[in-house]
């Protein structure tokens, strides 16, 4: 079994954000997500949630060097930029928190944030038809179903994320359970071997070694040749 044991300085780690935009549908909750273009290097051609790198704009629109809150506005600039949505950072709760794994040619670290967009606002996603190709709003159970049919080419984080939420019938209860909870942090190592491939997450028996075949508790995702096989034995 051989891991990515490239440098962790050869690519620098960047403070990002993205929001996951909800709303109640007649099939249970709904999500928007974005088609990346095809040509671009960081998951071209995936859907994903509306987001982007911190920039120095978001510590001012914050008012303060707190990176954690410049995320939060930075999720605010990102949803208005990619998809036109006007949301304050109060609306936004805290969700979780990714760090790209080594062996990408770029890396970031992303606040996951969710919100209830408004009812009002339902029609007025709009998108630059650049950067983002297309929008929809998925039923969260349509998405990962598509997903793992290999219709949708969902990043990795964004499918663990739709999981997550496809326990919640409604957004309010959803949030009601996402608000008091910590948010999980997830350090994906991601290994090869034996014509596998794997994302292991801390609390995985064979996360320290880099090896899936240890024994113990798992909590990883599988990349299959369509969508992803993901398996939490920890929480």
């Amino acid at each position: 079994m051989v891991s990515d044991a490239e440098d962790p300085a050869a690519v620098p780690i960047k403070p990002a954000a993205t929001v996951i935009p909800l709303r109640n549908g007649a099939d249970g909750i709904e999500v928007l997500v974005l088609r990346r273009d095809d040509n671009l290097a960081f998951h071209g051609g995936s859907w994903v949630f509306p987001g982007g790198r911190v920039d120095e704009a978001d510590f001012v629109a914050g008012a303060t060097d707190d990176l954690s809150v410049a995320a939060l506005h930075a999720a605010v600039r990102e949803a208005k930029e990619e998809a036109d949505l006007d949301l304050e950072a109060e609306q936004l709760v805290s969700f979780s928190h990714w760090t790209t794994p080594l062996g990408r040619n770029r890396r970031f670290a992303t606040w996951f944030y969710v919100v209830h967009v408004p009812g009002d606002a339902r029609g007025d996603v709009t998108i630059d038809d650049g950067e983002i190709r297309a929008f929809e709003w998925h039923p969260i159970s349509e998405a990962i179903a598509g997903c793992e049919r290999g219709e949708i080419n969902l990043a990795g984080p964004t499918y663990v994320s739709l999981l997550k939420l496809s326990a919640h019938g409604t957004v309010e209860e959803a949030l009601s359970v996402v608000r008091p909870a910590p948010d999980p942090i997830f350090l994906p190592k991601l290994v090869k071997g034996n014509g596998e491939t794997w994302s292991l997450y801390q609390g995985d028996a064979g996360y320290e070694s880099a090896d899936p075949s240890v024994p113990g508790p798992r909590h990883r995702m599988q990349m299959l040749d369509k969508g992803y096989r993901y398996i939490n034995e920890v929480d």
